[in-house]
């Protein structure tokens, strides 16, 4: 008899048009923690970066009560990370919920832009070099990346409310225009890209103290594919011709970089390697050597030199410049029927 009662129940509930939302426990809470103004903060109350596999925390969860839009960022691929979480989560679910959340992380993206264009690594806390135009860890590239997708209707963001659709193709723009009128010119030549700019003048900054005024070959990297995705003008070919130009002749011909952990603890080798070539994470702009940050702020030209703690606790260099040359470069000619 209940089992029927039940049965009628259902029917009745799929009969009246009304269905239970389903959930996706991920983005269950990456609701819980959006902050009111629609973007997400990067750390947990340990200053741990966000775990969503983890219960939620009790401390964070009082800040954000509070109201702390301090917190949010696009730092560490925080912001963009949710926004990409909930649209995934939409697609399953159908759950509106997590669209509307989505969209509200959107338009914080939004909210954020400079005028010029660029993107600051937090916003509103524009304390130290919070409010510089940030490509530090791909911050900006993160954000342009999704309003792209908005603006294309790709990625599953086709359902997105096509107002923001239509602020996220001017948005783009902006930040297009922002990241050719910012690679630096070296010795008369278009090079790369800098961490991280003044917000009014787009003239490279200094960040955290071992992060000084230089070019960043790693964030470069991810800049150049994010103009390989878009359609093709001049201006934006030279920007790549120029860019991958300056990655070839500034390699580091037979070394390889390797990461390993002993006792916990990250072991970070720069050692030969036929056939391999890396590229230090920080050039001088002036000189093209490669640069090295300390805690104290100082800079230096040997590797050898930074403290240990800096050492083993930053990656000073990459090989990401290697695919870029030998396999996105060629594609991308070849997929625009242009010359090189």
């Amino acid at each position: 008899m209940i089992k029927s009662k039940l049965s009628v129940a259902v029917f009745c509930l799929a009969f009246s048009g009304i269905s239970a939302q389903v959930k996706d426990t991920l983005a269950e809470k990456m609701m819980v923690y959006q902050l009111p103004n629609g973007g997400w903060g990067k750390h947990m109350s340990d200053k741990k970066n966000v775990d969503y596999t983890q219960k939620i925390d009790a401390k964070l969860l009082k800040i954000i009560k509070a109201n702390n839009n301090d917190l949010a960022t696009i730092d560490n691929n925080a912001t963009s990370k949710e926004i990409n979480g909930l649209i995934k989560a939409f697609q399953t679910t159908k759950n509106q919920a997590y669209l509307k959340s989505a969209e509200k992380g959107i338009q914080y993206l939004l909210s954020m832009q400079y005028e010029n264009g660029g993107f600051p690594q937090y916003f509103p806390n524009s304390s130290i070099y919070r409010k510089q135009v940030t490509y530090n860890d791909n911050a900006m590239i993160n954000a342009l990346t999704v309003l792209y997708n908005v603006a294309e209707g790709k990625e599953g963001f086709e359902m997105v409310d096509p107002k923001l659709k239509e602020k996220s193709k001017e948005a783009l723009q902006k930040g297009i225009q922002c990241i050719l009128k910012t690679q630096v010119m070296q010795n008369g030549k278009l090079s790369i890209w800098a961490d991280q700019y003044d917000e009014n003048t787009l003239i490279p900054e200094k960040a955290r103290a071992f992060e000084p005024v230089s070019l960043a070959t790693g964030e470069s990297v991810t800049i150049v594919k994010f103009l390989m995705m878009q359609p093709i003008n001049p201006e934006i070919e030279k920007s790549i011709k120029s860019a991958v130009k300056w990655f070839d002749e500034s390699k580091i011909v037979g070394y390889t970089y390797q990461v390993s952990r002993e006792n916990g603890k990250a072991i970070r080798t720069l050692s030969k390697k036929e056939g391999s070539n890396v590229w230090a994470r920080f050039y001088d702009i002036p000189t093209n050597k490669p640069i090295f940050g300390d805690r104290d702020g100082s800079v230096k030209y040997n590797y050898d030199e930074v403290s240990e703690e800096r050492r083993m606790g930053y990656s000073w260099y990459n090989e990401s410049g290697t695919k870029l040359i030998e396999s996105d470069f060629p594609k991308w000619l070849k997929k625009n029927k242009i010359s090189e």
